[in-house]
């Protein structure tokens, strides 16, 4: 069955070729780039994936009122051509997909449970059990579009991603002309356009021009880059105020976006563990259930046992028998929670990572982008000597000559002199420069507010005392902007993360989960390190790490036995998020290496979403054992009251397609918005 919800135009034109109930939910297509539509109210694509939509569920739905429409005329008396052609196309509606698939399953020497129920639904048939096999037919394909419904949902909470393209951008030709084109039409060597505010259209190398670029998108970075000729920049990134001629280097189809789009069909298509489990020991149950079918009707009939009645115990065994509840006692729960944790934010890679990260029993977190949240604040004013001003002189100045800009860093001086209550002067002649600062005229003199290593270097002179304060401040974990006034430099100011105002909750959720105290992993300098953690209520904090040396860290607690969950920005954290247990890097949809390396990523950059995850998929994996409860008391029950006693066809059918059906809606109780809550509180 067709399991993707879009249009096909959506799609490429193409077609998912049906599957079997077991597999029917593992693939989809999310909208390719460059086709991205307009985000919806809650940042999606705006569309939202109903039952109905699906091809599996109309076919249920037919299947079903065809089987309303039949029995009521039965039960009634009418004709048997007035309720037969009904039940005809009863069987037609509901079976016709899994028993092609089932025989061409059976082509590959592969017994399907799909082709087991249309031929238990047939045999009724043949010996006048038609109405029970049309009960069957409807029950079985109502548990099928179920578990379509899930898919597809899951499918919707990651389509948002994709909105991150732009449809169009603006290719330049010879001479310098313009040509808006289809973003999927670009090709390696274009050279396109991306003027102020606009979203770059491709991976390429800025050609010319100099902008700052807001890669949050990809790399979770929370501050613009200056981007200059030679300077890398991503398809999806937003560009600030300055044109930039880009040359393009990476086809649309390979772009950051798009390997998102493969990643996801990668996930799509992943099994855990306990799924393949149960998939191998089906086959062989499935193959001695046939067996024990055959033996069932054959051998009685060998002791001169009547014919009608024998089938119908055969078939009736096959039935209560075969393994359907406990093929869906897994997929529906995991992919309904990846789908609920899409939807708040956290894009889980599959779901084998959705089974693995409710083990975890140790954590490790990074600590810039990911305890800190990425909004700079003003945490040091510090005036030089000469020519003395004081510290509201000087942050009055610096914000006056930020006023105008948009850059974060500017934001977060002029928040500072509003928050100490200054009255910033009027300026003119504002003018910014990427990479280096601002300029301008405040109360008739020059003001310039910026990077010190290139606002020194046209003053060596005056570079000595204000590049010893600034080098202090950046060994403190200070990001140092130098404030100059007539050419002279007057002060330093230090700039630095705030931590996440749920940095303290989240620690002591993990803490809570694990029954440990989480580590912090971090390169910053020690001082720096242990000041945040105290905090965030961390006592264990390891700093001053390079790369390789987090590694080393990770390794050492799992040596001791520990399932350690890594969450870091996925830069420099990627070794150590491919070496843990479990990667989640932070940032709205990952970087290059996260996506490679990381086997979450928190899209929304919610700290507090890694706890919920973490609990979300322990309850999922409580919801697999009990379907497999329920299913294995269901199977045992039926088959042992076939065996010694007499259980009627219908009831046979009722008791197995509703255990399936049961285990079904068990496992889609993830998808609600509640499981999410319960999972957030605790409860």
């Amino acid at each position: 069955m067709n399991v993707c919800s879009c249009d096909p135009v959506w799609c490429g034109g193409r077609i998912t070729p049906p599957s079997r109930v077991k597999d029917r939910a593992h693939v989809f297509h999310p909208h390719p780039p460059g086709r991205a539509r307009r985000p919806g109210p809650n940042g999606g694509s705006g569309r939202r994936t109903r039952i109905l939509a699906l091809p599996e569920a109309r076919w249920a739905a037919a299947a079903l009122l065809l089987f309303l429409a039949a029995l009521p005329l039965q039960l009634l008396g009418a004709p048997w051509w007035a309720w037969g052609p009904l039940y005809a196309l009863t069987y037609i509606a509901g079976g016709w997909e899994p028993g092609r698939e089932g025989l061409k399953a059976l082509r590959e020497k592969t017994l399907d449970v799909d082709l087991l129920m249309v031929v238990a639904a047939l045999g009724a048939a043949a010996i006048g059990q038609v109405l029970d096999g049309a009960l069957l037919i409807v029950i079985f394909a109502t548990s099928g579009a179920l578990e379509a419904f899930a898919t597809a949902r899951t499918a919707d909470s990651v389509r948002g991603l994709l909105d991150l393209a732009p449809a169009r951008a603006t290719r330049l030709g010879p001479g310098g002309t313009e040509e808006a084109v289809p973003t999927e039409e670009l090709k390696v060597g274009d050279v396109i356009l991306v003027r102020p505010g606009e979203r770059v259209g491709a991976d390429g190398r800025v050609l010319d021009g100099a902008s700052e670029v807001d890669q949050a998108t990809i790399t979770g970075e929370p501050l613009p880059m200056t981007k200059e000729p030679g300077d890398e920049v991503f398809a999806g990134t937003l560009n600030g105020t300055g044109a930039l001629r880009v040359t393009v280097e990476r086809d649309p189809s390979d772009s950051v976006i798009a390997r998102i789009v493969a990643m996801v069909e990668e996930a799509s298509g992943t099994k855990a563990p306990t799924q393949l489990f149960i998939e191998k020991v089906e086959q062989r149950y499935s193959i001695g259930m046939v067996a024990a079918t055959v033996a069932l009707f054959a051998v009685p009939l060998v002791f001169g046992a009547a014919l009608q009645p024998t089938l119908l115990r055969a078939m009736t065994f096959m039935i209560v028998a075969s393994p359907c509840a406990v093929v869906l006692a897994t997929m529906p729960p995991l992919l309904s929670a990846i789908a609920n944790a899409g939807r708040h934010g956290v894009l889980i890679k599959s779901a084998v990572v959705m089974e693995r990260l409710g083990r975890i029993d140790a954590v490790a977190l990074d600590k810039t982008g990911t305890l800190t949240e990425g909004i700079p604040r003003v945490t040091d004013i510090r005036p030089l000597p000469s020519p003395g001003l004081t510290e509201d002189a000087l942050l009055t100045l610096a914000a006056a000559a930020e006023h105008p800009s948009e850059h974060p860093l500017a934001r977060a001086v002029t928040e500072a002199a509003r928050a100490r209550g200054l009255v910033l002067p009027p300026v003119a002649d504002f003018t910014s420069a990427p990479g280096t600062g601002v300029t301008a005229t405040v109360d008739g003199r020059t003001v310039a507010v910026g990077s010190p290593a290139r606002l020194l270097d046209a003053r060596p002179g005056a570079a000595e005392p204000a590049a010893e304060l600034a080098a202090r401040l950046e060994e403190a974990g200070r990001t140092a902007a130098l404030v100059v006034l007539d050419g002279t430099p007057v002060g330093v100011l230090g700039i630095a993360d705030r931590l996440r105002t749920d940095a303290r909750s989240t620690v002591a959720r993990l803490t809570e989960l694990t029954g440990r105290t989480p580590v912090l992993v971090t390169g910053d300098n020690p001082r720096a390190a242990a000041r945040l953690g105290a905090e965030a209520g961390i006592e264990d904090v390891r700093a001053g790490l390079l790369p390789q040396e987090k590694v080393h860290t990770v390794r050492g607690m799992e040596s001791v036995g520990r399932k350690v969950l890594v969450v870091g920005d996925g830069v420099n954290d990627a070794p150590a998020l491919a070496a843990a247990h479990t990667g989640i890097a932070m940032g709205r949809a990952g970087s290059d290496l996260a996506l490679e390396t990381a086997d979450a990523v928190v899209v929304r950059d919610e700290l507090a979403t890694v706890p919920t995850a973490v609990a979300l998929s322990r309850r999922c994996c409580r919801l697999v054992v009990q379907n497999l409860v329920i299913a294995a008391v269901f199977i045992t029950g039926l088959v042992v009251w076939d065996l010694v006693g007499t259980l009627p066809l219908p009831l046979g059918v009722a008791g197995h397609e509703g255990s399936t059906v049961i285990v079904g809606l068990n496992g889609l109780r993830l998808l609600r918005d509640a499981a999410w809550t319960r999972a957030e509180s605790g409860r």
